[in-house]
């Protein structure tokens, strides 16, 4: 048996008795209901302990944008290549002025002509949410398309690239870039965490981007530094999330949050969204390690 259909097996085995034998954390379930209750807007949550398989949900299996989220399938997408032989990582690119996505990011100041290695470019697309990074890498994965259906091989069937997706266009227009449901969205982080997604090194490759994040004043801000994490965020200006997995003292724990139709939609650090992100992660650090005296540091605001 080939080693793709191996992992594909037990990543559907994984996905099959992550539906089928969840039990439900009440206390926490509570809890997060009561977090979310006054949010002004949709919002849905999905939280695993990976130590007892217990979960806390609310709107698990609703649509919502997925805004830079969609990077984590993206990579997927790159990797799949790699594992096929049909892209090396070591690749040398050259960059062109038609590829860049207006904004701040780093691979978008390159000047036309200049050489830079895949690794990096799959590196910018993860670490600094780079968006010219990530049209790039989706082109290179075989668009939208092929990302989709890599997906569906792995159970994930409301995960989708919409953008430059042909087939795609009212979604687009609904959601963005991409959809997912936040149970399928810490579905995949949780199969790249146990080397399930693609193949165990590519996993390995994939979870060693994701915990060099730049963005971490949401999120991560509620986690001790020197515990490991790896996340990926998203905002547009009416959605706000994140997918964070925990390797936490007693046991990992994986979360997903994300919203949409905020009322507040502005970009200030304490937009409600945001502000959501970061209550939820700081009640499950402390519910799942309630012996911890960790607290952020006085005066980091400055660094918000």
């Amino acid at each position: 048996m080939k080693k793709f259909s191996l992992f594909f097996i037990a990543s559907l085995f994984s996905l099959n008795a992550f539906s089928q034998a969840e039990r439900v954390d009440v206390k926490l379930n509570k809890m997060i209901a009561e977090l979310a209750k006054d949010f002004k807007g949709e919002v849905g949550i999905y939280v695993k302990s990976l130590k007892t398989g217990k979960i806390a949900v609310l709107n698990a299996d609703t649509i919502f944008p997925t805004a830079s989220m969609i990077k984590v399938p993206i990579t997927c997408g790159i990797f799949d290549k790699i594992e096929k032989g049909e892209l090396a990582y070591k690749t040398q690119l050259t960059y062109k002025d038609s590829l860049l996505y207006a904004g701040e990011d780093i691979l978008g100041s390159f000047k036309d002509g200049e050489k830079i290695w895949l690794a990096k470019v799959l590196m910018l697309m993860i670490t600094t949410s780079d968006n010219t990074a990530s049209l790039w890498s989706q082109s290179l994965a075989g668009t939208g398309t092929a990302i989709n259906l890599l997906l569906e091989k792995y159970g994930m069937q409301h995960t989708k690239v919409n953008s430059r997706t042909a087939g795609r266009r009212e979604d687009w227009k609904r959601y963005g870039w991409g959809q997912t449901t936040p149970r399928e969205m810490a579905t995949l982080l949780t199969l790249i965490r146990e080397g399930k997604m693609i193949s165990e090194a590519a996993s390995e490759r994939i979870y060693r981007n994701l915990i060099r994040i730049y963005f971490d004043n949401d999120a991560l801000a509620e986690i001790p530094p020197y515990v490991q994490v790896a996340s990926k965020s998203g905002a547009v200006d009416a959605s706000r999330s994140e997918v964070f997995l925990v390797n936490a003292p007693h046991g990992d724990y994986v979360a997903c949050i994300i919203t949409k139709n905020q009322k507040d939609t502005s970009w200030k650090y304490d937009n409600e969204g945001a502000t959501l992100i970061r209550n939820l992660s700081k009640m499950l650090w402390n519910y799942f390690e309630p012996n911890s005296k960790w607290q952020p540091a006085k005066g980091m605001e400055k660094y918000h």
